[in-house]
């Protein structure tokens, strides 16, 4: 099998059945869902390789595999700061395919790996997006935040370390009618 023209558009069976290894650097901003839920500026690229493979199943049965590797760095928004945050993405994941749907629900509570439906025309690099979409963290935050670093003005400083009153205290004195 030739290298394929179109990774939208890729013959698993044969890419799998030649054992043929794909890797390359795509531009984070082709990857369209991906970006529209990073923060600020998107640079960088995604690294990533696939490689195809015939290998028994867990029934000794030979199987089409892929075995998909990528990361990236995205820019995602703090949930503390609200500024930017660079998160390393990193997948590693095993995908068998199976004849259809119903096969791939049968199978999925037994199997390590994830079962895709094997189809004519298979869209790599949308998987690529979708298993990068599944890695992002739920709530991205720095270690440490930029607002945590940055010292306050002195009247902010004021405004912090004046004594709050007790609220406890504060009630007390309505109840007692005193000030």
């Amino acid at each position: 099998m030739q290298k394929p023209n179109n990774l939208h558009s890729l013959d698993v069976k044969a890419f799998a059945k030649s054992q043929m290894h794909l890797e390359g650097d795509t531009p984070v901003a082709e990857f369209e869902r991906l970006t529209a839920d990073c923060g600020g500026q998107v640079s960088g690229h995604v690294s990533w390789s696939a490689q195809g493979a015939m290998d028994p199943d867990q029934t000794g049965k030979e199987a089409i595999w892929l075995h998909l590797e990528a990361k990236a760095t995205v820019p995602l928004t703090c949930q503390r700061c609200l500024h930017p945050v660079p998160v390393a993405l990193m997948i590693e994941q095993d995908f068998r395919f199976v004849a259809d749907e119903a096969t791939a629900v049968a199978e999925d509570d037994e199997s390590e790996e994830d079962l895709l439906v094997l189809e004519d025309s298979f869209d790599l690099m949308a998987l690529i997006e979708d298993e990068l979409l599944m890695s992002l963290p739920l709530v991205p935050m720095h270690p440490t935040c930029l607002s945590e670093q940055v010292p306050t003005s002195p009247e902010e400083e004021a405004i912090l370390s004046e004594a709050k009153p007790n609220p406890f205290a504060v009630l007390a004195s309505l109840k007692t009618g005193k000030d």
